[in-house]
């Protein structure tokens, strides 16, 4: 009798033990973030109408080194830099040889990874919602609590508890879809590729 109460005592343990280490998306999100202080990957960005129709697609590479420094480089099929340092945010556009600069909070509907860099306080700014895991990855979903946010929601998308995917939906019902691929984390970036200077010659437009 007493064997058999302490075979079901160790059944009962390691279910709960089990539940335990199946961690929701949201906490796969904070075990992420814990490990992301740098990253490097490439991404693959693509724009979806409101009816569902493949827009303009782009591809470049994407740096960051937690807490705060940010750097977002298109490189086809035109070339564009976003870096944000120090809370602020610049939008580099070559071909047209102009800066714009934005405040942090203002930049995110532009460049929805702008939440991994630890300046925007999660929980504060977001209700966080976890979603049902969809073609093998986890999905947290990120609504605005400032009605003039810029945009409906961003989901972040999960491998395991590594960054996969981003999604964010606008107040357009215009969606930007991201794909990481080749995630580095904890590699050594160069603290220089996170200051902005304006290039001679180029228009500053500041963001109020």
């Amino acid at each position: 009798m007493l064997n058999i109460l302490f075979m079901a005592f160790c059944l009962m343990a390691a279910s709960i033990a089990q539940v335990r280490a199946e961690d929701t998306p949201v906490q796969r999100l904070h075990n992420f973030l814990a490990k992301a202080a740098s990253l490097q990957a490439d991404f693959r960005q693509v724009v979806v109408s409101e009816k569902g129709e493949t827009g303009k697609q782009s591809s470049g590479v994407f740096l960051l080194q937690r807490p705060g420094k940010f750097r977002w480089d298109y490189t086809k099929p035109y070339q564009q830099e976003i870096i944000s340092n120090g809370g602020k945010v610049w939008f580099y556009d070559v071909d047209l040889a102009q800066v714009t600069a934005r405040k942090l909070d203002k930049a995110i509907g532009s460049t929805p990874a702008l939440l991994l860099t630890g300046e925007v306080a999660l929980e504060k700014n977001f209700t966080i919602q976890s979603q049902d895991k969809e073609e093998g990855l986890y999905w947290i979903k990120l609504i605005p609590k400032e009605e003039e946010s810029g945009f409906k929601y961003v989901l972040i998308g999960l491998d395991g508890d590594n960054l996969a995917g981003m999604e964010l939906s606008d107040n357009f019902g215009q969606l930007t879809r991201i794909y990481f691929s080749n995630l580095k984390l904890g590699v050594h970036l160069d603290p220089a590729r996170f200051d902005f200077k304006t290039p001679a010659g180029v228009d500053v437009f500041e963001d109020k």
